[in-house]
């Protein structure tokens, strides 16, 4: 973290990247630490790149990046294991790059890493390098940051939550920013949209083994008015709190490209190796992975099945 803080001072254009198809803790914590920075160093150039989400609008929105503006520049990318997940091509473009993050998997990138995969979200690693080196924090930066630890820790309820997760939350409450506005932008949804989860939840289906799982075509995704997006994460957790479900995962063909993607989750099994088998990566009980195919995701699928019936048998690890 200090080396990271040096470069922060050093630079006079900061340039921020995350993951494509941000999810809130992209967003928050690109947002968040662009606030800090903005705020601690007014006199610098703080900028943020990537691919927008009407979702996280309200959280924040993308700046105009011209490719000048890496000429000289520090880069900063934030929750992305792989550099194949990276948002805007152009984060090589700068003069030194630093890679933050918090999954299990990833591959190593960057002049300078700082990844620690004891936090529930990359927003929670900016938080505490926040608080720990005195930078100064806006009400927005603040509403961000709490937005990307709320979401990635399924609202502080997977096992990635620590007392460090609620001291952190906390700390940023006090910068006086809504809670309502917060929870209501998350996790609000248009009638048409619950619906559609209705549709979702009756679609799923039972390996022997009790795993959920959903198949969802590119022609379903286009009938159900859908972007890929939408229906992989978003409709995943339509199989989670169910009893004797403790692995479920959603497969969605992606329109663009014709490839499959995979969402996994869990509330018992570490499903991370699978994923990365496959190409993806994660955290222990939320992984995903593209795949090339549906024959590929029957594969993945007959993988989760074993990891149950050989966990359930107790011959598992």
């Amino acid at each position: 973290m200090k080396k990271i803080i040096k470069k922060f001072k050093e630079y006079n254009t900061i340039i921020i990247h995350r993951h494509s198809r941000p999810d809130g803790d992209a967003i928050g914590s690109q947002i968040g630490l662009k606030e800090a920075l903005s705020a601690t160093y007014p006199e610098k150039r703080v900028l943020v790149t990537g691919d927008e989400s009407e979702k996280f609008k309200f959280l924040g929105r993308m700046d105009e990046v011209g490719d000048g503006d890496y000429r000289g520049a520090l880069v900063v990318v934030l929750d992305s294991a792989d550099e194949s997940l990276i948002s805007d091509p152009r984060y090589r473009s700068g003069d030194f790059l630093i890679k933050i993050d918090h999954h299990l998997s990833g591959t190593s990138y960057g002049d300078l890493e700082l990844v620690d995969t004891s936090y529930e979200s990359c927003a929670g690693l900016i938080a505490d390098l926040i608080f720990e080196h005195g930078l100064a924090l806006t009400e927005k930066g603040a509403k961000a940051l709490f937005a990307g630890i709320v979401t990635d820790s399924g609202r502080f309820r997977y096992d990635s939550v620590t007392p460090r997760t609620f001291e952190n939350a906390a700390k940023l409450l006090g910068h006086g920013f809504s809670l309502s506005e917060v929870y209501g932008n998350l996790y609000l949804e248009d009638l048409e949209l619950a619906k559609l989860r209705a549709e979702f939840i009756l679609k799923f289906r039972l390996t022997e083994n009790n795993v959920a799982y959903i198949k969802t075509t590119a022609k379903e995704l286009k009938e159900y008015g859908l972007d890929a997006f939408t229906a992989s994460r978003g409709m995943v957790n339509v199989m989670g709190g169910i009893r004797g479900v403790n692995v479920w995962v959603n497969f969605t063909e992606d329109p663009e490209s014709g490839r499959v993607l995979a969402e996994i989750r869990s509330n018992k099994y570490n499903i991370n190796p699978i994923a990365v088998k496959y190409g993806g990566g994660g955290h222990l009980l939320a992984s995903g992975a593209t795949l090339e195919s549906f024959r590929d995701a029957d594969r993945m699928l007959e993988d989760l099945n074993n990891l149950v019936k050989e966990n359930e048998n107790g011959i598992g690890n």
